[in-house]
C-alpha cells in the first residue's frame, strides 16, 4: 500500500510539472517508461511551487520596471470575450487626449514593463495604450486553438474586443517581433480602424526557404535535438530548472540589465523577464503552433500584404546590430509602391531597438508619425 502511494504521488507530480512546461501531449506517451523509473523518488505536495514565481510576484516585477516612468498611468484589466482579460497601460494626459491614439504591442516573452524607457517620450505626443497580449504578461492565459490561421485569429479578435471596450475609434498600431506580426494581421481584418502601422524588428514576414537544407545542410545532431525538443514550448526549458531560473535569466541574457541600466543598476528587468516567461504557458503555446520549424511562420505575412490597403502607412524599424533579416522590409516597400513605406534602422541597436537606444528611437517615432499625420 505504501508503495503504490508513493507511486501514485510521484506520478501526479510529474504530470503536473509537464503540465506545467507545456507539453501535456508527450507526457501521455512517455509515462509508462517514466513510471518505472521514479518509484523511489516522492515529492510532498507541501513543498513549495517549483518555479519560485506567483501572478503577484509578476506584478511587483512589473510595478518595479515602471517605477522610473514620470508620466502619471493608469493600469487596468479590460474585459474581452469568453471572460478574458486584457492587462492595459493607459497614459492619456490633457494635452494629447483628443489626438489619435497609438497602442503598443510587445514581441514574443514581453510584456508592458518593458516599453518602460518609451512612455514618457511618447505620451507626451498621443494618447498611449500598452497592453499585455492575450496569454501573455497579467493578461488571462486561455487555451489556443492548435490551428495556425484560428490561433493567429484570437490574438486579432481579442485585439479588436480591447479596441471596442476602450472606445477608441482609430489608432496607430505600433509591433514589436509577434506584436508587429499581429498590428499587420489586424489592419487586414480591421482597415478602418488603423491609422499608421509601426513594425519594430516584425516577426513572421518572409516564407522559410526551400533551398536551406541545400546551401547549409543541418548536422544529424541537430536535427535529433530539434525532434526531441519539439513537442515542448519555447520556453519549457525555463520552467524545468525551477529554482535555478532566476540565475539562468541573468546568466544567459545580462544584456536585459544592460538595457535599462539606465533607469536600474539591479536585476530588475531580468527578474520581470524570469517572472513573465514562467507562469501558465498559453500565449507562448499558441506562437508555437504558429510557427513551423526553427521558427519560420506557419503563416508568413508577406505574401498577405497585398491584402493591406494602400492607405495605411507603414512605418518599419530595424536595429543595425541585429540578427532579424530586415530584407522582408525592402520587399514590403516593392510590393506598395503607391503607399507610404519608410525604413528606419538605428545605429547601435540589436533586436530589441526600443531598449538598446530607446532616445533614438523614441525620436524615431515621433518623427515618422509626424511625417503622415
Amino acid at each position: 500500500m505504501a508503495e503504490q502511494a508513493v507511486t501514485a504521488a510521484s506520478s501526479g507530480v510529474v504530470q503536473r510539472m509537464m503540465s506545467v512546461v507545456g507539453a501535456n501531449s508527450l507526457a501521455s506517451s512517455v509515462w509508462g517508461y517514466v513510471d518505472s523509473t521514479i518509484k523511489w523518488c516522492w515529492i510532498p505536495n507541501w513543498l513549495p511551487s517549483w518555479c519560485p514565481t506567483s501572478q503577484i510576484q509578476l506584478q511587483t516585477a512589473e510595478d518595479m520596471m515602471l517605477r522610473c516612468v514620470e508620466s502619471p498611468f493608469s493600469k487596468q484589466h479590460i474585459s474581452v470575450s469568453n471572460g478574458n482579460l486584457l492587462w492595459t497601460l493607459t497614459l492619456n494626459g490633457d494635452p494629447v487626449k483628443d489626438k489619435t491614439p497609438m497602442v503598443l504591442l510587445h514581441g514574443f516573452g514581453g510584456g508592458v514593463g518593458l516599453w518602460a524607457q518609451n512612455l514618457d517620450a511618447l505620451s507626451k505626443r498621443w494618447p498611449v495604450f500598452a497592453l499585455d497580449l492575450l496569454g501573455f504578461g497579467q493578461s488571462s492565459r486561455p487555451h489556443f486553438s492548435t490551428d495556425p490561421c484560428e490561433a493567429e485569429d484570437q490574438f486579432v479578435e481579442s485585439i479588436e474586443q480591447w479596441r471596442a471596450k476602450v472606445g477608441l475609434e482609430s489608432m496607430i498600431l505600433l509591433g514589436h517581433n509577434l506584436g508587429g506580426f499581429l498590428a499587420v494581421s489586424y489592419s487586414i481584418k480591421y482597415p478602418d480602424r488603423v491609422k499608421h502601422i509601426v513594425l519594430v524588428e516584425p516577426w513572421g514576414f518572409p516564407e522559410q526557404p526551400d533551398t536551406v537544407e541545400a546551401d547549409r545542410p543541418i548536422p544529424v545532431w541537430i536535427k535529433a535535438l530539434g525532434a526531441m525538443f519539439s513537442p515542448f514550448n519555447p520556453l519549457a526549458g525555463l520552467r524545468l530548472v525551477g529554482p535555478l531560473g532566476p540565475t539562468l535569466v541573468q546568466t544567459l541574457r545580462p544584456d536585459f540589465k544592460k538595457k535599462f541600466s539606465t533607469m536600474f543598476a539591479d536585476n530588475t528587468a531580468t527578474e520581470y523577464i524570469y517572472h513573465l516567461n514562467v507562469q501558465t504557458p498559453s500565449g507562448e503555446t499558441a506562437f508555437k503552433k504558429m510557427t513551423v520549424n526553427f521558427g519560420w511562420a506557419a503563416r508568413p505575412m508577406l505574401p498577405r500584404m497585398d491584402q493591406l490597403q494602400p492607405k495605411i502607412p507603414i512605418t518599419i524599424i530595424y536595429g543595425s546590430r541585429s540578427s532579424i533579416d530586415s530584407n522582408s522590409c525592402s520587399t514590403i516597400k516593392e510590393i506598395r509602391p503607391q503607399s507610404h513605406v519608410k525604413i528606419i534602422v538605428i545605429r547601435g541597436a540589436g533586436h530589441y531597438v526600443y531598449a538598446d537606444q530607446p532616445e533614438d528611437f523614441n525620436h524615431r517615432v515621433l518623427q515618422a508619425c509626424e511625417e503622415v499625420d
